[in-house]
Formats: structure tokens, sequence, C-alpha cells
């Protein structure tokens, strides 16, 4: 684990400011050296050129070669090595390996030839100095040729620390990467598993019991001696109620052991063209509701007409539960400007004492209420359950489905 140093050295060098820093230190170092040594204007030229492009060498890494070659340029206009072209020729080497900007291979072979001619020019200064230099191919030449293979041997550690840090960096990613992958994976597994689990659960308990009451109450009607036909009605109703409920559990069942929860729907989903049907059967269990609906019929995204059918169907579900025998109506406004209205109200005792509802703002809110805002919320509405102005229970959900 890296101590806190480490990584605010890292940091530092990860931030945009960095190469202009540090260029424009080497720069400064440059200038300095040239005011207390001066040299020609080649050498000049190759020192200043070399240092100040170290300053691009992050936005623009090929300027990487001109401050290796304006190095070499430097140090071929005089025998005297200056100490801003060494660490410029480096940090230019480093970055060529680490940019990738060529192929390793092929910015050794370029810094090698590079170095040779800078030896070449060497030699010929020696030999215009009247220095002792032995003509080629006779004994100790080969010495001659020792700056260019030290060069060689510079260049080739700079390029290959900057491939190796690379390498390593690329490596880490990956690692990293892997890792996200693995953990998703997990995640995703994890999810199927939980998914299955309740699938199980969902088919074991609730299925079986909603099919229990399906065959109790369709066999009521022929070994129930005397009913009236009210009472076999009533438990037709029933039997047919619990078959619908069947049918989407299967396809609930469907969805959550699929690993993706997109199983193909073996019947459609419902829409609000299914709500008068909705309303019917809210009144053969014993309760009263009228359909209203405003506006022309529009036809909505499936995502809108399945969010709104459901909104019904609990806020009419809550209606028996908590005010059984009221009177409820069930509001439908198209409207304009694309704007799907529902209102779902009763006469019952509203969200007073004893209702067994409250208006969701209160710590009594229920799964009802809470799972109907959440389906407003999945296409973009908003749903407000309380108190209605005349008394009763009101649930309203406004279903934006298009811009105006």
């Amino acid at each position: 684990m890296s101590s806190p140093l480490q990584r605010r050295v890292r940091d530092w060098i990860a931030a945009p400011a960095y190469p202009w820093v540090t260029g424009g230190v080497v720069t400064a170092g440059a200038v300095a050296e040239l005011i207390v040594i001066p040299a020609g204007v080649t050498t000049t030229i190759g020192v200043l050129v070399s240092a100040a492009s170290l300053m691009w060498r992050r936005s623009f890494p090929p300027v990487a070669v001109l401050t290796v070659a304006a190095g070499l340029l430097g140090f071929a206009g005089d025998i005297n090595l200056y100490v801003s072209i060494m660490v410029s020729g480096l940090t230019g080497c480093y970055c060529l390996g680490r940019r990738r900007v060529l192929h390793p291979a092929l910015t050794v072979a370029g810094g090698a030839l590079g170095a040779l001619c800078v030896n070449l020019v060497h030699i010929n200064t020696w030999s215009r100095m009247e220095l002792p230099v032995p003509a080629l191919w006779e004994k100790g030449s080969l010495s001659l040729f020792a700056e260019s293979f030290l060069l060689t041997v510079v260049v080739f550690g700079a390029v290959m620390m900057g491939d190796a840090v690379r390498s390593r960096e690329e490596t880490r990613t990956e690692r990293h990467l892997a890792h996200a992958r693995m953990i998703a994976m997990e995640r995703q597994q994890a999810a199927e598993a939980e998914r299955a689990a309740i699938a199980r659960e969902l088919h074991d308990i609730v299925s079986h019991s909603v099919s229990m009451i399906a065959v109790q109450a369709e066999s009521a009607t022929y070994t129930t001696p005397g009913l009236t036909s009210e009472a076999r009605d009533g438990f037709q109703q029933i039997a047919a109620t619990a078959r619908s409920s069947m049918a989407e559990l299967r396809r609930l069942l469907g969805v959550l052991r699929t690993p993706q929860g997109d199983a193909a729907l073996t019947a459609p989903q419902p829409t609000l063209d299914h709500l008068a049907e909705l309303v019917e059967q809210h009144r053969a269990v014993g309760g009263a509701a009228e359909l209203r609906i405003t506006g022309e019929r529009v036809t909505l995204p499936a995502a809108w007409e399945l969010s709104a059918y459901r909104i019904t169907q609990e806020a009419l579900t809550n209606a028996r539960k908590h005010a059984p025998g009221a009177r409820t109506v069930v509001e439908v406004d198209y409207g304009a400007g694309r704007l799907l209205t529902l209102r779902v109200r009763d006469d019952g005792p509203g969200c007073g004492v004893g209702s067994g509802r409250d208006d969701g703002s209160g710590p009594g809110t229920g799964h009802g209420l809470t799972g109907m805002r959440e389906r407003a919320a999945l296409v973009g509405g908003r749903l407000s359950a309380g108190a209605g102005p005349d008394g009763g229970f009101l649930v309203e959900a406004e279903l934006p489905w298009g811009n105006g």
C-alpha cells in the first residue's frame, strides 16, 4: 500500500501543470548554463529547443522526437555536454517509450543512428583540433566510437524505462477492469439467485394458494346445493379473478426466472382498454364503481398504458380493503398537452383514524401507495394520495407522455 507521500507525488505528476513547470525549470537551467558557458549558434539553438519542447511533451507526445533531435544537435555543435541537454534528452527518450510514439525498436534505432552521427561530427572536430586521432581501421580506432556506444545505451535505457512504465500501467488497468468485471458478474449471479429464490417462493406459496381458490370457487358452484343464481355468479367471478391472477403470476415467474429479466410474455399486458373490465370486477365483488372517460382515447406507449392500469388497479384494491361498500369513481382524462390524468376517489372514511389509510406522508404509508408512486415516477409523472376535497380518499396521478 502506497504512503501518503507517494500518493502526493503521483497526483502532482498527473497534474496538467506538471510538464509546464518541469519544462520551464529545465529551460531556465539551460539559459543559465549558456550564460556561464557560452556556445555557438547551433549549440545554443539545440539546447534551448530541446529544453523548451519538454513543456508540450504530454499534450503533444510526438514533440519528444524534436526534443531528442535538438539535444543531439546541440551536443554535436560543441564538445561540451550541457546538463540541460542530458536532462531533456533522457526525458524525451522516456516520453517516446512511455507514450509509444514509435515502436521502441524504431526509437532505439533512430537514437543509435543519431548518436553515431554526433560521434562522427566529434571525430571530425578532434581532427581539426590536431588531437591524436587514429585513422579508421588502425589499432585503437574503435575507441573513437565509444561515445556513440554510450549514447545508444543511454537512449536504450530511457526508452525501455518508459515502455516498462507504460506496460505496468496497462497491466494495472487491465487488472482493475478484470476486477470490476468479476464484481459485476458476482452481483449479477447474486441477483439471478435472488430472483430464482423469489420465483420459487411465489410458485410454492402464492401460486398454490391462488390456484386452490380458483379450484374451490369453481367446484363450489357444482357441489353446493341450493345456490342462488347470484351466489353462483359470485363464485364464478371469484374463480375467474383467481385464474386471471394465475396468468399474471405465470408472467411474473417467467420474468424472474429469465437471466436478464426480459422473458417473452405469453399474453399481452393490460392497457387502458381493460379499465372497463377492471371496474366490472370491482362491482362483481360488491363495490359500487363508475368509470368516466374525458377526451379522445389516445394510444400511449406500452409503459404508460401498463403504469396507468396498475395504478388504477391498486387504487381500487385499496378502496375495497379500507372502504368496503363505498362508492368509487374512476376518472380518466386524456386532456391536452399529452398529459394523462387518473383520479380514483371514494366516499369512504378517507385517511382518518381507524380507516387503515393515510395521506402518504406519515410513517403508516403502505406498500400500495409507495408502489403507485414508483409506477408514476417510472414514466416521469407524479402521484398524490390523501383526503378528497369532498371527503373520502382520492388518488390522483398525472402521467406526461410527450412534449406539448
